[in-house]
C-alpha cells in the first residue's frame, strides 16, 4: 500500500493488491473526502506530477483520476494555479450521494438473489443494519 498526505486534509490510499484500478481507488477516495467535509470548496489538491509521485504511479494515472473528478464536477483545474475542490450545490452532492448508494445496494440486491435470500429478509437485514434516528 502506498499513501499520501496533502495539508493534512486528504490521505489517499493505494491497495496495489485491489481488483479496483488504481485511478478508480484515487477517484473513490477524493470523493469521499468532499463527501465527508475533509475537502471543502475551494481546496487545493496536489499536481498531477505530485501525486503521481507520492503515489509512486504513472502521471497517466492521476490524469485520468482527475479528468474523471472533473467531468463529474467534484474539481475544477486553473491552468498555472492548480487543481481545486469545485463549488458543488447540495443538490449535486445529495444526488451523487444517492446514486452512490443505489450502486452499492443494487450489488447487493444482486448477490442476494445469487444467495436465494428473500426480498423480505433483505430488507430486515436493512432495518437492522441501518442506524435509527434520535427522531424518529
Amino acid at each position: 500500500m502506498t499513501d499520501i498526505t496533502d495539508a493534512d486534509k486528504l490521505t489517499v490510499v493505494i491497495a496495489n493488491l485491489s481488483d479496483e484500478p488504481i485511478y478508480e481507488q484515487i477517484e473513490r477516495q477524493i470523493r469521499q473526502a468532499i463527501f465527508t467535509g475533509v475537502l471543502q470548496e475551494g481546496d487545493s489538491l496536489p499536481s498531477l506530477r505530485q501525486l503521481a509521485k507520492d503515489l509512486r504511479v504513472s502521471v497517466v494515472t492521476t490524469n485520468r483520476a482527475y479528468e474523471d473528478l472533473e467531468k463529474e464536477g467534484f474539481i475544477v483545474t486553473a491552468p498555472g494555479r492548480g487543481t481545486f475542490v469545485a463549488k458543488a450545490k447540495e443538490e449535486f452532492l445529495k444526488d451523487r450521494k444517492l446514486r452512490l448508494v443505489e450502486e452499492r445496494l443494487a450489488e447487493a440486491v444482486d448477490l442476494a438473489n445469487v444467495y436465494g435470500i428473500s426480498r423480505s429478509d433483505f430488507m430486515k437485514m436493512i432495518d437492522l443494519l441501518f442506524p435509527r434516528r434520535k427522531h424518529e
